[in-house]
């Protein structure tokens, strides 16, 4: 080997050799002259460590066995039903606030004996006897001719002459309200709208009813917005059977229900008349009605009548018996942007007890019930490990919400924190069931007003579901034409109208919904998990992120 060969095979040696960071390797230059080698090649970094995702390890304890637990307590015998005013609802009110209090999550009502009950008046209401309707001369029988739903502003006879609103209808390109003030003024309205000769409702494209034909209390809920101190009601259908129709309802309309005591009603009383009565108001015969909805069905729009109203005077007294009620608060206090609020509501009443019967209410609303609790003591928790949100949290069981949502309407008119810091209301009612639209198919929840006043809110909640739960987010519900009005019937509705953004997390009804079949037995623990745990999430990213989500809609 030469010594130029050899030189080679040593560089290659020297190269080929490990070298540790301490070692001083050196091999000869050409001129003989020693020189240290190449510094060895750094180990790689190590990579960066992944970001704990707390959102997911804290949603993962609102866990079934978690919300069964609770459930198993709230939708048992024990409770009567949870009839507002009654003792399994102060019961169940009772289990949220030890709930809260065991997870050391501080209740923020001030001025009681115990911070976590907001505590108010409702009262028990029924009709007493002797009501009575005259017009002119002629003078009409209670359940026979006339009869009322909600309260009654007429407990001494009272001289009434009514303000006829055709059918009380008002959208784009049709207002029966247009030049009309109806400000503290009894209202008669039509029942239905304006349809084809088919049967066909002329004020939607495809046909279909709209919510003005299927639902009276759509109109009621108009009127009461513009004023109206009650609203009459009667239809002119001649296929249509008053007498029968109220023998039928009854016991519906005698039996006790509830009102807010001590407020104005957030919807205008209703009262129900016959054909004779209303043609008799409305001064006219039956001919002449019937061709003046005729002209209304050609014009599809409303048409100036030439009615000359006839007072009446009326007479229908309540009776009121007062029954006390509470809300359950449990309040964890955001850090740097503590002043907004984000409110996680559901409610904990239900049906009591009919002929026996229990009305556990298992899935309405023992499941959001739950759920809210479960929530709460995750969030208490994270704060507890360092992990707390930045906004606060008010976790709001109400109650009433069966009887007219009047736990949230007090909450709303008395609020512990004002409105202006509330950013939002998560309402959860009904999460524990499967309906017939969703049977044999992939997980679901209906979402519904996400977008009605805060377009950022559905936003951000489908980012969590794709982030976490990956369930089909169904809105059909938010359809304003929706004849089940699910938007105005739970009680996110009283921080809408208030013009706080909402959404509304709910399986739909079921065969077992308001029934005393609505058992814990039926209700699915994994669907439930998930749908809670999609609120948490929704929950946990409006407490934490960086702005506040803003008031940009107004979507009917």
């Amino acid at each position: 080997m030469t010594s130029k060969n050899l030189l080679i095979v040593l560089l290659a040696l020297a190269c080929a050799a490990p070298v540790r960071a301490q070692d001083k390797v050196k091999v000869k230059t050409k001129k003989g002259r020693s020189a240290p080698a190449a510094a060895p090649m750094a180990a790689p970094a190590a990579p960066a460590a992944t970001p704990t995702d707390w959102s997911a390890q804290y949603a993962a304890l609102v866990s079934a066995e978690r919300l069964r637990t609770h459930l198993a307590v709230l939708a048992s015998d024990e409770y009567e039903g949870r009839e507002t005013g009654m003792k399994g609802q102060h019961m169940a009110a009772a289990y949220v606030a030890q709930q809260f209090k065991n997870a050391e999550i501080p209740g923020p009502v001030t001025g009681g004996t115990d911070p976590y009950l907001q505590r108010f008046n409702v009262e028990q209401v029924t009709w007493a006897g002797g009501a009575t309707l005259k017009v002119g001369k002629t003078s009409y029988a209670w359940l026979t001719d006339f009869y009322g739903l909600g309260d009654s502003p007429f407990a001494t006879e009272t001289t009434v002459k009514l303000v006829f609103a055709g059918y009380g209808i008002e959208q784009p390109g049709y207002s029966d309200y247009a030049g009309l003030d109806v400000q503290d003024k009894d209202v008669l309205i039509l029942l239905g709208e304006p349809t084809a000769a088919d049967g066909k409702a002329l004020l939607t494209a495809d046909g279909a009813p709209t919510k003005w034909g299927a639902d009276y209390r759509a109109k009621t809920q108009l009127a009461t917005q513009k004023g109206a101190r009650s609203v009459f009601y009667v239809s002119f259908n001649p296929t249509s059977n008053f007498a029968k129709q109220a023998a039928r309802l009854t016991p519906a309309i005698m039996r006790a229900s509830t009102v807010l005591a001590g407020e104005k009603p957030s919807r205008a009383p209703s009262f129900f008349i016959s054909p004779a009565v209303g043609l008799q108001v409305l001064g006219t015969k039956d001919a002449a009605m019937q061709a003046y909805l005729a002209k209304i069905n050609a014009a599809k729009q409303p048409v100036k009548p030439a009615f000359k109203v006839v007072p009446l005077q009326i007479k229908a007294t309540r009776t009121r018996t007062p029954l006390e009620t509470e809300n359950a608060l449990g309040f964890i206090e955001g850090s740097d942007k503590k002043e907004d609020i984000i409110v996680v509501s559901a409610h904990h009443d239900h049906l009591g007890t009919q002929d026996g019967q229990v009305f556990n209410g298992a899935d309405d609303d023992g499941s959001g019930t739950s759920a809210i609790i479960a929530m709460a003591e995750a969030f208490a928790k994270a704060k507890k490990e360092g992990h707390g949100p930045r906004r606060s949290l008010l976790f709001l069981s109400v109650t009433g919400e069966e009887k007219g949502l009047f736990g949230s309407e007090y909450y709303a008119k008395h609020p512990v924190f004002p409105l202006a810091q509330t950013e939002a209301d998560l309402n959860v009612d009904m999460i524990g069931r499967t309906d017939v639209e969703h049977e044999g198919k992939p997980d679901y929840v209906y979402v519904i007003g996400s977008d009605k006043l805060a377009s950022e809110l559905k936003v951000i909640n489908e980012a969590q579901n794709k982030q976490y739960t990956q369930m089909d987010l169904d809105y059909r519900f938010d359809d304003p034409a929706d004849p089940n009005r699910f938007y105005y019937r739970s009680d996110h509705y009283n921080f809408a109208v208030n013009k706080i953004p909402v959404a509304f997390f709910f399986n739909g009804v079921h065969a077992d919904y308001h029934k005393e079949t609505d058992e814990i037995s039926k209700i699915e623990f994994p669907k439930m998990e998930k749908r809670a745990q999609l609120v948490f999430h929704l929950a946990w990213e409006l407490a934490n992120r960086e702005g506040r989500i803003v008031v940009d809609s107004n979507k009917p």
